[in-house]
C-alpha cells in the first residue's frame, strides 16, 4: 500500500474536495495523485503558503512552506514595517 498523506491541513485545504491519508495499490498512481494535488494547492489555494513533496518508502508526504515569491519579494524584511 501506498499513501498520500498532508503533514499539516491548512484552510484552503479543508475547504477543498482533496483527501489527507489516500491510499493506493501502486506507485505511480500514489506519486500521480501526489504531484496532482501539488499541482493544485499550489495554483489554486490562496498562496500564503507553498507545498512541496517527498517521498520515504510508501509514503509521498506534501509539506507546506512560505511561497517562494514572497520570500524573494521581501528582501529579508519580515513586513513589520521597521526595516525601511
Amino acid at each position: 500500500m501506498f499513501t498520500v498523506n498532508i503533514d499539516k491541513e491548512c484552510g484552503c485545504f479543508n475547504r477543498s474536495d482533496l483527501e489527507n491519508n489516500t491510499g493506493f495499490e501502486n506507485n505511480d498512481d500514489a506519486l500521480i495523485q501526489a504531484q496532482s494535488m501539488i499541482n493544485h494547492m499550489n495554483e489554486k489555494f490562496c498562496g500564503k503558503h507553498g507545498f512541496s513533496l517527498s517521498e520515504n518508502g510508501n509514503e509521498f508526504n506534501i509539506s507546506m512552506n512560505a511561497p517562494q515569491q514572497a520570500q524573494a519579494s521581501s528582501g529579508g524584511c519580515c513586513g513589520g514595517g521597521h526595516c525601511s
